[in-house]
């Protein structure tokens, strides 16, 4: 089993990253992935607010990877699981969201996952790397969304 972990603090509120994290049609705009696929996901809210069963697909190059949310617990976590993904099998994360003691957030996102023989030498520091950048897009984003206001 391969495992993940990436950290970085926002001056963005809880509830600003919440709100990014929990709108899948967001996540192009922030983070390492292209484009929301539609077409292959499930149960997508349409005010924003994907529940816990909602499978998001998400399109980086070729490859769609497909995540079922699994745990929601408002302004503090967000789980998620692989529904499809053809890198990747038993594929768990968390997205841990904790208050600052200012206005900020600290990000914690973990994950674990087994993938194939051939891309086990290449996929932890790959996926460690890429996660890393989700986590900064999604704090620099916050943080302008809010300076936006």
């Amino acid at each position: 089993m391969h495992k993940y972990y990436v950290t970085v603090t926002t001056g963005a509120s809880p509830e600003t990253v919440w709100k990014l994290l929990v709108d899948a049609a967001s996540w192009p705009v922030w983070s390492k992935v292209d484009s929301l696929d539609t077409a292959r996901s499930v149960g997508l809210d349409p005010g924003g607010d994907d529940g816990v069963g909602a499978v998001r697909a998400f399109r980086t190059g070729r490859n769609v990877t497909g995540e079922r949310l699994t745990e929601k617990v408002e302004y503090r976590l967000l789980a998620y699981e692989d529904a499809f993904n053809a890198t990747m099998r038993n594929y768990r994360a968390r997205i841990e969201l904790e208050p600052t003691g200012g206005s900020g957030t600290v990000i914690r996102w973990s994950g674990e996952y087994e993938t194939s023989l051939l891309l086990r030498w290449f996929m932890p520091r790959y996926l460690q790397k890429f996660m890393q950048g989700m986590a900064e897009g999604l704090a620099r984003y916050a943080e302008e969304a809010e300076r936006a206001r």
